[in-house]
């Protein structure tokens, strides 16, 4: 679980990504479950995009699928919403993100 100062941090790294993850009309779907994954390997931090023709809640996805996926949810603004999980690749890289304590 994040604390208010962890979720401050992880917003303002949120701020300057780009989504890498789009959902369309296909709604939740086994490859974007794959893609959310890949991302979280590699990057940690997910910004998704939920596209137009796309029905689905961004919060409520964004929760639904931070507790499938074992991650945190970050943010949803507008049509995006960004989500946080720890990275054990990037931790042997030694690029994982470094959260402030509580």
């Amino acid at each position: 679980m994040l604390t208010g100062k962890q979720r401050s941090f992880l917003k303002k790294l949120a701020h300057r990504l780009e989504p890498t993850v789009f959902l369309g009309k296909g709604g939740l779907t086994e490859n974007i479950k794959k893609e959310l994954v890949t991302g979280f390997e590699s990057r940690e931090l997910v910004k998704v995009k939920l596209q137009e023709g796309c029905e689905l809640s961004p919060k409520e996805t964004a929760n639904q699928l931070a507790e499938e996926l074992n991650a945190e949810f970050v943010q949803a603004i507008g049509h995006k919403f960004v989500l946080y999980r720890a990275s054990e690749e990037q931790k042997k890289k030694g690029k994982q993100i470094v959260l402030p304590k509580a």
